[in-house]
């Protein structure tokens, strides 16, 4: 017989495995090239020594002259918070007793559940990657009735919980709502409730994810975006935060790809090993491929996805890129530290399924406390502008 004390072993011993795994190496092919660690983590805090530039202590001079004076390596420490990334599953009171003596119909019914909480982390987890922290999804363009027109509707899906938000964080009267539909041709989505013209909501507001402003991990919007201070520290005063940027490239071709990469290896030392772009750029280098007659060289990456080959560099598309872009980057700079790897959040009698208060509901929530880093951004490019296919 199926009891809420099985379903809690279930979801420790049969499923917090097969799930963590499937976050961490299936979200997309760029999480899964960048290494996940628990060092550098001190408290709530990622706090990681990085060493810039090169040793002074080198030189040259007569065969009894001076020795070089000693100049020693350059190090600064950069520090970020860690974020809270929640998963939450939620099963029926009745659910669970209409399966309570078929075993059968309960791993199916947890099953679906559990697929459910990976697409939607997918779905999100992946977002993070590219954005710059805000939890910001979209910029309002109009509003009528419950219909929203955004400038980018890549970032929404249906079954979202959002708010509508100004710059500064200072939501609407619209409170929570749940995306009912999404046209991705008319860059807009409709949700559920009551109507949004009396919340006053238009230019100048944002489409956010629930509670999630400015709690997002560090994307690469905030490493290559224009914000002054990254990590605690200034760009301004610490030029290896500024990574390398061509802007308004228009057409792409293998010059001016290699100009980037040639630019990070002569400049900064910095060995590319994956680039990310959106489909249309992708679709535009095919382009560019076929019209000198060059074959597509493809290679296939761990967990199974298959990438362009640029001289032995993967290119891979993202949903989530923006449009115009592409990203070279050198993976080992890269490190998502965290306190922990997936856990579900017990309660103190170390169960993870809690009835919903006042509700006929069970829920489970998987955490995990972690922040992306990179430690040498002058090492990465971004190619911005290019005309799509």
């Amino acid at each position: 017989m199926v009891t809420m004390t099985s379903a809690d072993k279930a979801l420790k011993s049969l499923y917090l495995g097969a799930v963590s795994e499937q976050l961490n190496t299936e979200v997309n092919p760029l999480l899964a090239a960048i290494k996940q660690t628990t060092t550098d983590v001190w408290g709530k805090e990622v706090r990681r020594v990085v060493k810039y530039g090169i040793n002074g202590g080198v030189g040259a001079g007569d065969e009894d002259g001076s020795l070089p004076s000693a100049g020693g390596n350059n190090y600064e420490q950069i520090v970020t918070t860690l974020k809270n990334l929640y998963g939450t599953i939620e099963i029926s009171d009745k659910a669970i007793r209409a399966s309570q003596n078929d075993a059968g119909a309960f791993v199916n019914l947890l099953n679906a559940e559990m697929e459910g909480l990976i697409k939607a982390s997918t779905f999100n987890f992946g977002r993070m990657l590219y954005g710059d922290g805000s939890g910001m999804l979209a910029n309002i363009v109009s509003v009528a009735d419950r219909t929203v027109t955004v400038d980018n509707i890549k970032n929404i899906a249906v079954g979202m919980q959002i708010e509508f938000m100004t710059g500064i964080g200072q939501p609407s009267s619209a409170g929570i709502r749940k995306v009912k539909t999404v046209n991705a041709e008319e860059k807009s989505f409709t949700v559920e409730g009551s109507s949004l013209s009396g919340a006053q909501i238009g230019s100048g507001y944002c489409v956010v994810l629930q509670g999630s402003f400015n709690r997002e991990i560090t994307g690469l919007g905030a490493i290559f975006g224009d914000n002054s201070v990254l990590y605690g520290l200034s760009r301004s005063s610490h030029d290896w935060l500024v990574p390398y940027k061509i802007k308004n490239a228009g057409e792409i071709s293998e010059t001016m790809i290699q100009k980037a990469i040639d630019h990070l290896d002569d400049v900064h030392g910095s060995k590319v090993n994956f680039i990310v772009c959106s489909s249309g750029v992708k679709r535009a280098f095919q382009k560019h491929l076929s019209s000198y007659k060059r074959n597509l060289d493809v290679m296939e990456l761990n967990g199974g996805c298959k990438a362009l080959s640029y001289n032995g560099i993967p290119i891979v598309s993202d949903r989530f890129c923006p449009e115009g872009t592409m990203y070279l980057l050198n993976t080992d700079d890269f490190a998502l530290h965290q306190l922990c790897d997936w856990k579900w959040l017990e309660g103190e009698d170390g169960k993870v399924l809690r009835q919903t208060a006042g509700k006929p509901t069970y829920t489970a929530t998987l955490v995990k406390y972690a922040d992306l880093v990179c430690t040498r951004p002058c090492g990465q490019a971004m190619i911005s502008g290019i005309t799509e296919e």
